[in-house]
């Protein structure tokens, strides 16, 4: 049974577990975690009664967890499962499609790398993480896809010490330095690294992106930087970073990952000021997939929805920066054969409705109350 504080439940899509949702229209996109299923299209013009209008299936030994849908071209990530050798039909890299009609989706091409993580798309550029072969661990990378059956590398960037056919030399243990998924502002960049806290990079030159600024957190704090987040107006006068720690791949034992706020008024200097984490959280340590994971990244106002894993979905106010707090939550029903709710990912449509999809199972379609 779900939990509700000031949400108000509006419709259930079935499905299996997903990593990423966005909608474009009233049209959905569901990216999952695991293969047959890559990318369910759903029609959400109804949002009581959500209607699936076509699905892309993947091969054995990849997964396609992420999407993005902009003025009909839809990419797909295609990586590598954990485990698992890709067989000789599990294309990695990035796959494109034309969505111009949602039901009949139609591979474009596949930009093919090692593996691309995550992503984000503005129509004409795609910022991604992919892998690519001489760096250890997944770079930044810029296409440019004017024509999407060509897509064109813009420029690149790495973290020193990545670039091993160059002859540089990683100060970190295996891929613990790796790009997650790059955010546009402007002409500047935000890109979470892992274990390697996050940059922000100049890109008035696309073609040479340009170290502006980093931070790194993670030790002392034990988990990795998932996301980050620039706001897009400015908190009692000043320029925020919203920065989620994602809770898994813990240095050591530790509680849940939490939000961070950081003061990027001086974009050399990062300042940590506050974070916020859900109430009831004592200090014990506490099972992977158990704190944040990923907040909203199209913000409409100082009211953030975050998609908390095991905590469902929390929505947080961040008009006070230096206080933030919670002011609605939804805790779903856990997922059956499951053990306990694992929110992975929250979008949040032209009409104001949330919505949220489980790693395991289900997308619940919200508004609030």
């Amino acid at each position: 049974m779900s939990q509700t504080n000031g949400i108000k439940p509006v419709g259930y899509f079935d499905c299996p577990g997903g990593g990423q949702v966005v909608v474009s229209g009233t049209t959905a996109y569901i990216a999952h975690m695991a293969p047959p299923h890559g990318t369910t299209i759903v029609d959400v013009g109804d949002p009581k009664t959500p209607r699936k209008l076509a699905e892309v299936t993947i091969p054995p030994g990849i997964h396609s967890h992420k999407v993005r849908a902009v003025d009909g071209v839809m990419l797909t990530n295609r990586e590598g499962l954990r485990g698992q050798t890709p067989g000789p039909n599990a294309r990695r890299g990035l796959g494109i499609y034309d969505v111009s009609d949602p039901a009949r989706p139609r591979e474009i091409t596949v930009w093919r790398c090692g593996g691309v993580h995550r992503f984000t798309f503005d129509g004409r550029y795609a910022y991604l993480s992919p892998e690519i072969e001489g760096y250890r661990g997944n770079i930044m990378m810029i296409l440019d896809l004017k024509d999407p059956s060509r897509p064109e590398e813009v420029g690149r960037w790495w973290m020193p010490g990545q670039w091993i056919a160059g002859g540089e030399t990683p100060t970190w243990n295996g891929r613990d330095h790796r790009c997650h998924h790059p955010m546009r502002a402007g002409d500047r960049l935000y890109v979470s690294y892992w274990h390697g806290g996050f940059v922000i990079l100049d890109i008035e030159d696309m073609g040479k992106p340009r170290f502006v600024s980093g931070l790194d957190w993670s030790p002392p704090f034990p988990c990795p930087t998932h996301t980050t987040l620039p706001i897009p107006f400015p908190l009692m006068g000043r320029r925020v970073l919203l920065v989620a720690d994602e809770d898994v791949a813990r240095l050591a034992p530790a509680p849940p990952s939490f939000l961070w706020l950081v003061d990027i008024t001086d974009e050399t200097r990062p300042v940590p000021f506050s974070s916020f984490q859900v109430e009831g959280v004592d200090g014990s340590p506490a099972p992977d997939y158990t704190g944040c994971h990923q907040p909203v990244e199209e913000v409409r106002g100082t009211e953030i929805p975050v998609a908390w894993f095991a905590q469902g979905l929390r929505v947080v106010d961040i008009k006070n920066p230096h206080a933030p707090r919670e002011v609605a939550s939804f805790m779903p029903p856990v997922p059956e054969g499951s053990g306990r709710v694992c929110s992975n990912d929250v979008f949040v449509d032209d009409r104001g409705l949330i919505y949220l999809i489980d790693r395991k199972r289900g997308l619940h379609i919200l508004e609030r109350a």
